[in-house]
């Protein structure tokens, strides 16, 4: 059975919006078409969606309220943070039957706990106004994306995002000890506990973190802090091989104990030469034209002599094994930013150059590089001339492996094999043991793949938990989940 449609009739539509407007104030609620139209268009600016309103709570309470009068006119809500999702996770369909509730205003840093290494945020903190009150705290929080200056806490918990840490930090469910949720039917569950051992029961927090707002709506959370590293060390890589990033990989592991090896990013050449064509601002490291580039960094508690050791130490071994053409070390913060600000502009260059068939996919470490043959091979053995942008965080097996079109052919036209690209992409991940979503979710975009991929029983569990929580399905449905039995 296909997901439930709910009906709202005009008369109905009017006494909401207006119980809204006196619940949130006239300027809260937005019903103009063009006042909405951001809320209801993707990231990537493919897909517009349509809704009754965007109504804009301040703080739980009225976050509760809504949901209850939501529940009441069995209308539909579509939760949303900083709406850069990229599964179309957080825009309504298009039926209309639906509001979206921003929590942008949810955005207090409630508390911070040096003790305990924790802090409270609303859900609608932006990640980096998190990171800078962690720092004004001499505190860490690792949690680091391309979007950091317009995602919210609470999307990021919402797709169990990852980053450019998570090598050595851990993903979302690892950063967040507890949360606070409302519920479908307009309660509000507190688990804003700063616990790292609490083995009462199910455990509800990861229930709610990658459930994309389908089971209830996050309102706060209790985040971890760590020290800051007192030292911290990048360098840049040439490699033949993706067989010689993932032996450096391992080498990088092994090597050293006083310092961490706290990323380890793969960059395609032409993910590189889409970055130099789009931001020429970027001084791009002078080194061997090689298929393959690796971003590391080691931190340390000590001081920068412990990293510089680590490194000399890993890149003695690399050169013995004929790992690497040639490594860049920075040698100020400018450098590093840069070869950083190298790895996370290359999403937007992509989108400079055009449209191209995304796939956010993971993969066990060790089958990585006969993946990529593999994949590579059957994508250009049916369409030849395509171009890969393979980069993402290798040390996690995340790989963000996107399909460009070829250079002489027209973007519309190749955009009519983007199913079978997704086919070729996805059977091959399945083949390999890996999932069709790492960090970005399912959404709408892959709600239908996802049947291919995963057992009956494991459908049949989502749909069961699904029911529980939301028998009326009114938590951002049409997400993850294709049809509501």
């Amino acid at each position: 059975m296909r997901l439930q449609r709910i009906a709202v009739n005009k008369y109905t539509m009017q006494t909401f919006i207006a119980q809204c407007r006196q619940l949130l104030g006239n300027q809260f609620v937005v019903t103009e078409i063009g006042e909405m139209k951001s809320y209801l268009t993707d990231y990537r600016q493919r897909y517009t969606g349509a809704a009754i309103a965007v109504l804009k709570p301040a703080n739980t309470k009225e976050v509760a309220a809504i949901v209850r009068l939501c529940a009441e006119h069995n209308i539909a809500i579509v939760p949303q943070g900083g709406n850069t999702g990229l599964v179309l996770g957080s825009v309504p369909e298009k039926a209309g039957r639906a509001v979206v509730l921003s929590l942008l205003r949810l955005n207090r840093i409630q508390e911070i706990d040096t003790l305990n290494n924790t802090i409270t945020v609303d859900t609608g903190c932006v990640l980096q106004e998190i990171q800078r009150a962690a720092d004004s705290a001499d505190r860490l929080f690792p949690l680091s994306l391309a979007s950091e200056g317009s995602c919210t806490i609470g999307g990021n918990l919402s797709s169990n995002a990852g980053g450019t840490s998570v090598l050595h930090y851990g993903n979302c469910r690892a950063l967040c000890l507890g949360l606070e949720v409302v519920t479908p039917q307009g309660e509000v569950w507190n688990g804003l506990r700063g616990l790292r051992k609490d083995n009462t029961g199910y455990d509800l927090r990861d229930l709610y973190i990658g459930a994309e707002g389908t089971l209830g709506i996050i309102t706060a959370a209790v985040l971890q802090l760590f020290a800051k590293p007192r030292s911290r060390l990048t360098a840049f890589a040439a490699l033949s091989s993706i067989e010689a990033a993932l032996e450096l990989l391992h080498l990088a592991r092994c090597n050293g104990r006083d310092a961490i090896l706290s990323a380890f990013e793969l960059m395609s050449r032409y993910s590189l030469n889409l970055v130099k064509k789009h931001f020429p601002e970027l001084k791009q490291p002078n080194l061997p034209d090689s298929p393959y580039f690796v971003l590391l960094e080691f931190s340390s508690q000590e001081d920068e002599a412990v990293t510089t050791q680590a490194l000399e130490n890993l890149m003695i071994l690399a050169v013995e094994r004929q790992l690497v053409g040639d490594v860049i070390v920075a040698t100020s913060l400018n450098q590093s930013n840069t070869i950083w600000a190298m790895r996370e502009s290359i999403s937007e260059a992509q989108a400079m150059e055009g449209k191209n068939i995304k796939h956010d996919i993971s993969l066990p470490i060790s089958t990585i590089s006969t993946f990529i043959q593999h994949t590579d091979a059957m994508l250009q053995s049916h369409f030849k001339g395509c171009r890969m942008v393979t980069f993402g965080h290798l040390g996690d097996g995340n790989l963000h492996y996107n399909v460009s079109a070829p250079p002489d052919a027209s973007i519309d036209d190749f955009f009519v094999h983007e199913k079978a690209i997704n086919r070729i992409v996805y059977d091959s991940v399945a083949q390999f043991h890996g999932s069709i979503a790492a960090e970005h979710g399912l959404g709408m975009l892959k709600r239908e793949e996802i049947l291919r991929y995963k057992s009956a029983i494991e459908i049949d569990l989502m749909h069961s938990i699904k029911k529980a929580l939301d028998p009326n399905n009114i938590m951002n449905p049409g997400k993850i989940l294709l049809s509501y039995r």
